[in-house]
């Protein structure tokens, strides 16, 4: 079923590069199950991605479209795809983001609902300008609550990050924003690095 997709607490996405073909993610729920899929387009402008329920991509469940082109704080669309509607949004804090990732979550009128940021600023600089070896960790904030933590599994040959939504006990957090925040987080940071 559709929604059980998005009721778990504790996901992993996996991005497996495929260097000149763009990448692919995998979505897999606490017992190891791909939930979602998706393939990214390599040399796109603008970022257009879609979450499917499988590798077959025949069924789209939510897309996650940049506002603009080539924008360092570029707005992301989530959008669930069966109904059309709006889930929220996500913006990247452009020149913040440069030494410590951090994000804007938005509702669906793009009030500021909460916010994405990596944990460590001494490690995220370390990360940027010495080594990138160093893994990610993002703690994740709505209504000023801690609801999400975010932590990158490090390989040089697969990024992996744990989507972990146990402290979001009243769900405060949508899962499909917050799983597309993961693939954000994959997909946009992990071309800074390298």
């Amino acid at each position: 079923m559709t929604s059980d997709r998005f009721s778990h607490s504790i996901y992993q996405v996996r991005k497996r590069v495929l260097s000149l073909l763009g990448g692919k993610f995998e979505i897999f729920d606490p017992a190891g199950n791909v939930v979602l899929f998706s393939k990214q387009a390599a040399f796109k402008l603008k970022e257009d991605i879609r979450l499917f329920t499988d590798e077959s991509m025949s069924t789209e469940l939510v897309s996650i479209q940049a506002r603009s082109i080539l924008d360092f704080a570029a707005a992301y669309d989530v959008v669930d795809s069966a109904t059309g509607h709006k889930v929220g949004a996500l913006k990247r804090k452009g020149w913040k983001s440069m030494f410590r990732d951090q994000w804007i979550i938005m509702d669906v009128y793009d009030n500021e609902i909460g916010s994405i940021q990596e944990e460590n600023a001494f490690l995220a600089f370390l990360r940027r300008f010495v080594t990138n070896l160093i893994p990610q960790a993002f703690n994740v904030e709505i209504g000023g609550s801690s609801v999400a933590e975010f932590k990158q599994n490090f390989n040089p040959f697969v990024t992996k990050l744990t989507l972990d939504f146990s402290h979001d006990t009243q769900h405060r957090f949508d899962r499909r924003l917050g799983i597309a925040a993961g693939v954000l987080l994959c997909a946009i940071e992990g071309k800074q690095e390298g």
